[in-house]
């Protein structure tokens, strides 16, 4: 059972006696900001842009903690902390209109954050504008995207939570897109450049939509997409797409439907390991590592990862897939030097 409501009146009941200094969002840390909180919900009025979240945790009891926040994006995993103990724990966060997919509704203004767990205790929270953030830049599919409702969730929409503070996710993942409707819809492809600065990572797995798409075209399409990152200043890094859970007889995902091999014969993940080979780009092979873990798994197991019983889907996944899947990319984010280990959470 969830102790939602006692653990932060008793946490809210703690700041106010703590501090009388009005919270100030967007600046510093003038007081410990629970006044901004309410039934479980932290809102902050801030304009489009990037801030520090510092959250202290615990209570008299012990508790587990999580935050979640704006589309539904996951910022910090569930945090035990003993009985009479605080930690504080920091995050930043990526806030923008719309605060989901780029195609979807505006969502609410400002930063609305939302605490969850087991057993939740906020005791004190504060948000400030970000000072030279490290960015990365999500262009995807509804395999990546902030997935509005329940049950779906894309990777990138789990990733922010394995991410601390100086590193935000700017997910610009759109359901339905292939790499022709990105490049040409002027609120995908032509927004997320202009916002790209140096040094920013860009991370791009487009391939599910592909369907019709021809492997000259689909070759150039990528092709575009590097050099247009790279024009700005970013780092351009192409990522494989995640397998379709559909086994063969032999119990391996060895066939074109689960390798994302179109009706006109386009290997996918092929061309895009080609591609990043050609133009020296880092490369995700997310195919190949959700292939060995969906098939590790096997046929029964691998289902919770994706709406296999919900939806009878199996290429969405599930909030237990794409957290599993960002996990993926978290790695290869460190192995490839794109984000300092120290900066990444694991668990």
């Amino acid at each position: 059972m969830r102790r939602f409501s006692m653990a932060v009146v008793a946490a809210v009941t703690l700041g106010t006696v703590l501090s009388s200094v009005p919270a100030h969002a967007g600046g510093g840390n003038g007081g410990r900001g629970l006044a901004h909180c309410t039934a479980g919900t932290c809102h902050f009025d801030v304009p489009p842009g990037t801030y520090d979240v510092r959250v202290t945790l615990g209570g008299k009891a012990a508790s587990g903690t999580s935050v979640s926040g704006e589309s539904r994006r996951s910022l910090l995993p569930e945090t035990a902390v003993p009985a009479g103990e605080r930690v504080t724990r920091s995050f930043t966060v990526n806030v923008r209109t719309p605060e989901g997919e780029p195609t979807g509704p505006e969502g609410t203004p400002g930063l609305d954050l939302r605490i969850g767990g087991t057993a939740p205790a906020l005791a004190g929270i504060s948000v400030t504008r970000a000072r030279h953030p490290r960015q990365i830049f999500l262009v995807g599919d509804s395999t990546v995207c902030d997935q509005p409702g329940d049950p779906y969730s894309g990777w990138g929409q789990q990733l922010p939570q394995y991410l601390r503070e100086g590193v935000s996710v700017a997910n610009y993942a759109d359901s339905g897109e292939s790499t022709v409707s990105y490049l040409g819809n002027p609120q995908l492809w032509a927004t997320v450049r202009p916002l790209i600065r140096p040094g920013d990572a860009v991370l791009v797995q487009l391939a599910h939509n592909d369907k019709t798409t021809d492997e000259a075209t689909y070759r150039a399409n990528l092709e575009t997409l590097v050099a247009g990152v790279r024009e700005r200043g970013g780092q351009p890094v192409l990522v494989t797409p995640i397998v379709r859970r559909w086994f063969s007889p032999d119990g391996t995902l060895n066939n074109g439907t689960a390798l994302l091999v179109n009706g006109l014969g386009v290997d996918h993940p092929a061309v895009i390991r080609s591609v990043a080979a050609a133009r020296d780009v880092p490369l995700i092979d997310l195919t190949a590592k959700t292939k060995a873990l969906v098939e590790s798994l096997g046929v029964e197991g691998s289902k919770a990862l994706y709406l296999t019983n919900e939806a009878r889907d199996n290429t969405h996944t599930s909030v237990r897939g794409a957290t599993a899947y960002a996990a993926l990319v978290r790695d290869e984010l460190v192995t490839l030097h794109l984000v300092p280990k120290g900066k990444v959470r694991v668990g």
